[in-house]
Order: structure tokens, then sequence, then C-alpha cells
């Protein structure tokens, strides 16, 4: 049975991307920050099958990292880490002009050391899985100039140089630094509250791009899911 650590699981991606693994049959150590509604979630993957443990937390501290890879180890192992959570550093962002470097120190840590944390204690369980995988959530922030989303990119930019240098270090892996496309999600409402999501992908609608890349296992590197729903 395979296992997985998601972060971020108790709403928008990451919730999606756990509902399709409980689906497949994979066991889950699902991380939040708030503990009744991930659990909620982890209640109704439990419907599928599979074992399905909530570790609420804050992804920036250690023990709570050391506690999610107890959780995988119990399970007997750890096959896929998906480094999810995340913030913005500015809530609706604002140009780099006004940038609160305390909300910027934030993101960073959330969003780059956090994520760096839990892959140095991931890696010895991930080394032993015949599929050991790690996915870094990425953006198109990271490699576009957008207006507003500049602190946001910046770290999005620094997971991004982390997972492909990584993948250099641990070529027995599969290393892959994924951008989403737009989701409407809470994050994006929150980052533009204005702009009409509408006609933006769910974060659904977007999963099928990931399981295309657990079913393919193509080479460590960057992907965009846009381009691999449409391939």
């Amino acid at each position: 049975m395979a296992v997985a650590i998601i972060t971020g699981a108790s709403r928008g991606f990451g919730r999606a991307l756990a509902t399709a693994l409980a689906e497949r049959g994979w066991d889950l150590v699902l991380d939040a920050r708030t503990a009744g509604p991930l659990e909620e979630v982890a209640e109704r993957l439990r419907g599928y099958g599979g074992v399905v443990k909530a570790v609420p937390g804050d992804v920036t501290e250690g023990g709570h990292r050391v506690e999610l890879i107890a959780a995988a180890w119990e399970l007997g192992g750890l096959d896929l880490l998906v480094n999810n959570a995340g913030v913005l550093g500015a809530e609706p962002l604002v140009p780099l002009d006004r940038h609160s470097l305390d909300d910027f120190r934030k993101a960073l840590e959330v969003n780059v050391v956090a994520p760096l944390g839990l892959l140095q204690e991931a890696l010895p369980l991930l080394r032993e899985s015949p599929a050991g995988t790690v996915i870094g959530m990425s953006s198109d922030a990271a490699t576009e100039a957008y207006r507003t989303w500049g602190g946001y990119g910046a770290t999005k930019a620094a997971l991004d140089q982390l997972v492909a240098v990584l993948a250099v270090e641990e070529p027995g892996l599969r290393v892959w630094a994924v951008d989403p496309g737009g989701m409407r999600t809470d994050m994006l409402a929150a980052a533009e509250p204005e702009e009409d999501l509408s006609g933006v992908p769910r974060p659904e609608d977007v999963v099928p791009a990931f399981l295309s890349l657990l079913d393919r296992r193509p080479a460590s590197g960057r992907y965009a899911a846009p381009s691999l729903l449409e391939a």
C-alpha cells in the first residue's frame, strides 16, 4: 500500500489530491494548521478503505514535521511527499514597494524553509521506497513577472531551485516541481479579491495532471499542469 504525506490538506488542492489518492487506495498522512477541518477531511477519506492520519500543526515547527514523518513510518514507510502548504505573504497582494518585510519573511518560512525541513526529515524513508517521489507545488509566478506577485513568486522560485538541486542530489527519486496553473481556491480569492474566478479551473480539474505524473513517472524536473492535461 502506497503512503503519502500531503501538507495543506484541509482545503483546496491538498484536499482534492488527497481525495484522488484515497480513491486509489493510498494510505495518507494529512497536515493542516486547523484540526477540525482536517479531521473532517480525514474522516470522509477513510470511507475509501485506506488508513488516513490527520496530524494538525504548523509546518514551520520542527516538532510537527517530525510528527508527520513518524506517522508515515507507522504506516510502513513513505512513497510520496507533497509540499503543498503555502501562504501568499500579503492578502490581498500588494506591489513590492508596499510589501511588509515581516510578511515576506513569513512566506519564505512557510513556502521555502518548511518544505526543506520536511524533505530533510523525509529523505531516509523516501530513499527506502521503490518509488520515492517528491512534489513541490510551484506557480507560474515563479517564472513570470506579474504585478503584485513578486513576493509570493520569489518564494516559489526559491522552492523550484531547491527541487531542481534535490533532483540532482537524489537520482534514485522522482522529484518534480509542478505549476498547477490558476485554480479556484481560497488563496487565489484572497490574493485578488476583485477578480472573477468563475472561469478558473477547480482544484479537482487539475488533479488529473498530477495523477498522470504518478502513473507515468517521467524524469525529475519542472512540469506545468495545463500542458500535462493537454497531453
